[in-house]
């Protein structure tokens, strides 16, 4: 009963949460240094005869972490579909051309609109995707839907409202917005809860507390407010206590005050809410005080391959959202998408990386239309349904990728030993009560851990 209570209270709240989750981070001083080769209009494939070019503006904030990922992705397809021969366009063949738009839509919000535009102006390109910050992408959309009539598939920006109460309420004039990745901000919130739900049934069994205290720590910013505000709603279906909330600045180099006062409050468990810098000093000060409650949540910092490194081994079982782990088979295509990523550009991909599946559902829509026209390509797009390294991407009616069980859910990883792992799904039972042997769980996929220092404390 408890198991129903909590999917009809979360579908429920989460359904009123209007935050971008995945769409506001500050400057990621945690870049690592691009490839050799040229970052713009990359081709290798100058022997190869095409009869045309199809071009694909790729949006984002280029300096930023985020934006390197997006990059990088559409250039990996783009260079594969190239040395596959490129795409079949009615009798013709064309190859794929990237274009990279610096945006610097996490500093600058408004400008990223000067810049899309400059790029449909000056490059007239016959498809954009990316897409980081939704206080930039909200406004450009308008732009490209609006004014321009041109395809834009969402790689970042996670905010319903990009889609939902557009693409239903007014097909003609938004039809051209789809989105790829991440999910929804609905669906990250219920796997987070999921994730947090995990944490507490371990509390529980190893433990031996019966209703664990969590606090929530999330940074100061307004993408973050409803959750924020509507998260101690849903501990209660949770068998959880609310011990309080601490806000930090998103660039806070020194949280030990929020520490402090969340280990005062008796708390077993940290609820985190957190895009920016601030995920590094919370990660080596949480481990370096040996605060006792383990972290679970949203910490993009912890996603990265550096974070470890960066946190001096403090920020060991931190446990957060993402898209890919490097032990999690999602499909047949994950691990040997990941392992090429890495091999060439020297980091773990994380989900604006997917510009990859996206460059290709491009493609083969093209494929099937038998033409770049918009209309038809839009047509054929609709009828997506493509498995990719990220899980089975199909679209909905508002042209949002598909969350749950055989299509996309994401995954939470944890670091455990050094290692970045996933830990959710692991043995997942969607719903017990009308599906009892739907168990989901990736190949893989290994249990969460809870923090040494934890288990010490409250054994103790």
């Amino acid at each position: 009963m408890r198991s129903k209570l909590l999917f009809l209270l979360l579908l429920f709240i989460t359904m009123a949460l209007v935050a971008g989750m995945m769409g506001c981070a500050p400057v990621d001083d945690d870049v690592a240094p691009p490839p050799d080769d040229d970052e713009e209009d990359v081709d290798d494939n100058d022997d190869v005869a095409f009869d045309g070019e199809i071009k694909i503006a790729v949006t984002g904030p280029m300096t930023n972490i985020q934006g390197e990922m997006m990059w990088w992705g559409a250039e990996m397809a783009m260079n594969e579909i190239n040395e596959a021969g490129g795409v079949s366009v009615g009798n013709e063949t064309y190859s794929i051309r990237v274009i990279q738009v610096e945006t610097d839509e996490i500093m600058d919000p408004l400008g990223a609109v000067s810049a899309v535009e400059n790029v449909i102006v000056s490059e007239d390109p016959d498809f954009l995707i990316g897409g980081f910050r939704t206080e930039a992408v909200t406004p450009y959309t308008d732009l490209i839907a609006r004014d321009y009539q041109k395809i834009f598939i969402i790689c970042g920006a996670a905010t319903n409202e990009l889609l939902h109460g557009r693409v239903d309420e007014d097909y003609d004039t938004w039809k051209y917005l789809f989105r790829v990745t991440p999910i929804k901000s609905t669906d990250l919130v219920t796997v987070t809860i999921l994730m947090l739900n995990d944490v507490a049934m371990a509390v529980r069994e190893e433990l031996g507390i019966a209703a664990p205290k969590v606090a929530i720590l999330a940074e100061a910013l307004e993408w973050n407010e409803a959750l924020v505000q509507m998260a101690p709603q849903i501990f209660p279906t949770l068998g959880l206590e609310f011990v309080g909330t601490f806000r930090p600045s998103a660039t806070a180099a020194d949280v030990t005050t929020e520490l402090r006062g969340i280990e005062a409050s008796g708390a077993h468990i940290i609820y985190t809410i957190m895009s920016g810098p601030v995920g590094i000093p919370f990660g080596k000060q949480w481990g370096e005080l040996e605060i006792p409650a383990a972290p679970v949540g949203i910490n993009v910092e912890a996603q990265k391959s550096g974070y470890y490194p960066a946190t001096d081994g403090f920020g060991d079982y931190d446990y957060t959202l993402n898209t890919f782990a490097q032990n999690a088979e999602i499909t047949e295509h994950t691990i040997p998408f990941i392992e090429k990523f890495v091999s060439i550009y020297g980091q773990l991909p994380n989900y604006n990386a997917d510009t990859y599946t996206a460059v290709y559902i491009l493609a083969e829509a093209v494929e099937r239309a038998g033409t770049i026209d918009t209309d038809a390509v839009i047509v054929e797009l609709e009828k997506t349904d493509r498995t990719g390294a990220a899980g089975r991407i199909v679209f909905d009616e508002v042209h949002d990728v598909i969350w749950g069980p055989g299509y996309v859910t994401a995954v939470g990883i944890q670091w455990q030993d050094g290692e970045l792992l996933a830990a959710w799904p692991f043995e997942w039972r969607p719903d017990p009560e009308n599906a009892p042997d739907l168990v989901v769980g990736f190949e893989g996929v290994v249990p969460y851990q809870l923090p040494p220092h934890v288990l010490e404390q409250w054994r103790n």
